[in-house]
């Protein structure tokens, strides 16, 4: 029979994610029961299925309890203000930069003009102190706006992670002083020992090291972004994550200490209660820990089954390792009902599956092999069988995987988890001692430096990367059954391998087959937040995208976010065309970051940010694309032409026969219109009224479309009354984001349209749309459903 615990863990986890997908996690779940039928009783299946939807039922109220409160919040609020008041920290203070970044409680605020911020309200809010713990009350000067999470079909955007956290706005602290402080709680004296730990490790770390401290020590996640994408693409991520390694490195070895110590009671030790007492006084120690270090998904699951492990020892019986892996499971999806939304909490639980279930098999077959090859059987073994079970969750991390990382690891985990883990750990203890403090800072920054050169010099090693589509939910249903076959039935293990590769390569073809779609016209318009990204997938199976968003200062790259992630998913590595409106920072940031990571046939631009200098991000992207061999073309060769693709057409209206001088970038936007049988779209850029004229002598018979993208966001500017009508849409979009401070849409401009009879879709309400016609018919859907 297999165990009850192992099933509702499973049951429970794959419970959570049927509401953002749910076909394949129902399909999972019936999958799993096929599987094991012959070792599931009746009451077990029964079981399974009541966890899987009592966890569907949790994750989907959360989800929508969150909607709705942050919905109540932006209306409440509006665009971005500045508001002074009360605030109390809920969450530990993370670094962030040259920021602490954490979540809080409105207890009272208030805004400039009509704006508020509810009581009771959570945010996101990032300090330019490090004074911070939670409980404390805080009088701040904060500027605050809705929390932006870009919707999209093919990316989840942040949504479960916030709904997890509950913060619903999100700001900068300009100015605060604490006005209280809860001394006598726990969780007050976690955060000051944190802040205590990330001065210190400032204080006596060199200035390239101290972030891989603080992520190995404080489960802190500031690594400049190259280091992160070296650490990822080598493999060795998991070392600078908080994870069972450190529970067992510094919990167990303190257990095994206050064994040592008890053994030598003479009435305990006699009774043989020394070790079952170490293992009980263990148990809090582990979760003081965890808080400690973050109590990020991975160091609460890891903790969660020490706590397992150490109460079986503590009521006098054996643990078993799957029962405390299914306990650890279903306790985490519990505790937490987005847990399995959690990347670092599936990486987690990928890991210990995977030495679960293939290093002893594994490692038996290597010590076949002739020496030395077979000296390093033991941890090959566990490095291979914990990689492939994370491969799932690593190619939703990045595009890029390293087949190098079995060899770096074998180098790196040795020095990280034997020098570099011990002495983060042992530094903070040492403070009273400033030389000795100093001499382990010291072997710890160079330990975690050389770990470091590791991961660079791996993740340089192309030769040995390849990049990787990011895989749909049935590609990770088939991973799950697969692994649970091989669970079940370990002897058949190379026809379960054989039969994975055939239905990776089915579910591949499939995923080809409905992001490329043939014979139809789709125009998705993405949700990159106040700003323009616009997708077109041809008849042909051509693609060409329009713009890419961005905001000047903002943290949140969209080109990396949204753009670059729905092109992989989408599995467009080559865009035929790539299209530039405008030279604004909306429109061009998301390009500069997203191209550089597909091939591109054509770059089309109006070239005015070149004649007039649009900034530096503009003219990275151009000679980029120039020393790439792509073709920058602009209006003069552009206007007056027809492009087809298929049966399809496209032409450039505007600016035509060339840009006007003097006249705005927003004015001399690329305008296109793309044909296909009875059906048309028409995507305008920031096109406002000055250029509408000269597009209105066109005539209505070229200007025709039944999709409008509204241009410039549906400012007061644009879209006048005899542009509508020259166009006569049947349904418009409008680009907008929630934390927009200029008014978009304007309500004359929404008043229009519905004067009109056009049916308008926002991308801040609606999230991504999807615009798709045979020539004939026509389908749209959103994103988020109304």
């Amino acid at each position: 029979m297999l165990d009850f615990f192992l099933t509702a863990g499973v049951a429970l986890f794959l419970g959570q994610l049927a509401p953002s997908s749910p076909w394949p996690t129902a399909m999972a779940a019936i999958g799993l029961v096929v599987i094991g039928w012959r070792r599931l009783s009746m009451t077990q299946t029964v079981v399974l299925f009541f966890f899987f939807a009592l966890a569907a039922y949790r994750a989907g109220s959360m989800l929508n309890q969150y909607d709705e409160a942050r919905v109540a919040a932006w209306e409440a609020l509006g665009a971005p203000e500045t508001c002074s008041g009360t605030i109390r920290p809920i969450t530990s203070p993370s670094r962030r930069g040259d920021r602490l970044g954490f979540v809080a409680e409105a207890i009272h605020l208030e805004c400039e003009g009509s704006a508020k911020v509810l009581p009771g309200t959570i945010m996101r809010l990032y300090a330019p102190f490090d004074d911070l713990a939670r409980g404390d009350g805080w009088n701040v000067v904060v500027r605050v706006g809705t929390l932006e999470i870009p919707r999209n079909f093919e990316v989840e955007g942040g949504r479960a992670y916030a709904a997890g956290q509950g913060a619903t706005l999100s700001g900068g602290i300009i100015d605060g002083e604490r006005v209280s402080r809860r001394w006598f709680h726990p969780a007050t004296w976690v955060d000051l020992a944190r802040t205590h730990a990330r001065r210190r490790i400032e204080a006596t770390y060199p200035s390239d090291a101290a972030p891989m401290a603080r992520a190995l020590v404080l489960g802190e996640n500031d690594l400049p972004e190259q280091d992160a994408e070296a650490f990822r693409l080598s493999g060795l991520a998991h070392l600078l994550a908080v994870s069972g390694t450190h529970i067992l490195i510094a919990v167990m070895g303190v257990v095994r200490l206050l064994e040592a110590v008890l053994v030598r009671v003479e009435r305990l030790s006699a009774r043989g209660d020394s070790a079952r007492i170490a293992a009980g006084l263990g148990i809090p120690l582990t979760w003081l820990y965890a808080e400690f270090a973050g109590s990020g998904g991975s160091v609460r699951r890891a903790a969660l089954m020490a706590t397992v492990v150490l109460g079986a020892r503590a009521l006098g019986r054996r643990p078993d390792g799957l029962r405390a892996f299914g306990l650890s499971m279903g306790a985490g999806a519990w505790i937490d009902p987005l847990a399995a939304f959690d990347v670092s909490f599936g990486l987690s639980a990928g890991a210990t599956a995977g030495l679960l279930v293939g290093s002893r098999p594994l490692q038996r077959w290597l010590t076949r092999l002739p020496r030395p090859l077979c000296w390093a059987a033991e941890p090959v073994a566990a490095t291979v069988s914990s990689s492939v079970f994370c491969l799932p969750w690593l190619t939703l991390l990045g595009p890029r995987f390293s087949v190098v990382g079995v060899a770096a690891n074998g180098l790196a985990v040795p020095v990280g988890e034997l020098i570099s883990l011990p002495a983060c750990l042992g530094h903070l203890l040492l403070a009273p001692f400033p030389d000795a403090e100093r001499g382990v800072a010291l072997l710890g920054s160079g330990s975690l430096l050389f770990v470091r050169w590791i991961a660079r010099n791996a993740a340089s090693l192309d030769v040995l990367a390849f990049d990787t589509p990011r895989p749909t939910d049935w590609h990770l249903v088939m991973v799950g059954l697969l692994g649970a076959c091989l669970l079940l039935y370990p002897r058949r293990r190379f026809f379960w391998a054989w039969l994975g590769g055939l239905l990776w390569v089915v579910f591949e073809s499939w995923a080809v087959f409905c992001h490329q779609p043939k014979g139809r016209l789709r125009i998705t318009v993405l949700d990159v937040g106040q700003g323009d990204s616009v997708m077109v997938d041809f008849p042909d199976g051509r693609g060409m995208l329009v713009d890419g968003g961005g905001v000047v200062g903002s943290p949140m790259d969209p080109g990396l976010r949204v753009v670059a992630p729905v092109l992989r998913a989408r599995r467009r590595n080559v865009l035929s065309f790539a299209v530039l409106s405008h030279p604004h920072p909306d429109h061009v940031i998301g390009l500069a970051s997203a191209l550089p990571r597909v091939s591109v046939g054509e770059f089309w631009d109006s070239g005015q940010g070149e004649r007039q200098g649009a900034g530096p991000v503009y003219q990275g992207l151009l000679d980029g694309l120039r020393a790439r061999g792509v073709m920058v073309r602009r209006p003069p060769e552009l206007c007056g032409k027809a492009f087809y693709f298929g049966q399809a057409r496209l032409r450039v209206l505007g600016p035509c026969p060339d840009i006007v001088p003097g006249r705005s970038a927003n004015n001399s936007s690329i305008v296109l219109h793309v044909q296909y049988g009875r059906r048309a779209a028409l995507l305008v850029g920031d096109a406002e009224h000055e250029q509408e004229e000269d597009l209105m002598k066109l005539g209505p018979s070229v200007l025709h479309a039944d999709l409008l993208k509204v241009g410039h966001h549906g400012s007061k500017t644009s879209t006048s009354a005899a542009f509508v009508d020259a166009v006569s849409p049947r349904d418009a979009i409008i680009t907008s984001g929630v934390r927009n401070r200029y008014g978009h849409p304007a309500p004359n401009t929404l008043k229009l349209l519905k004067e009109k009879g056009v049916r308008v879709f926002r991308s801040d309400v609606h999230g991504a749309v999807r615009w798709e016609t045979d020539g004939e018919s026509l389908w749209v859907k959103t994103a988020i459903s109304p």
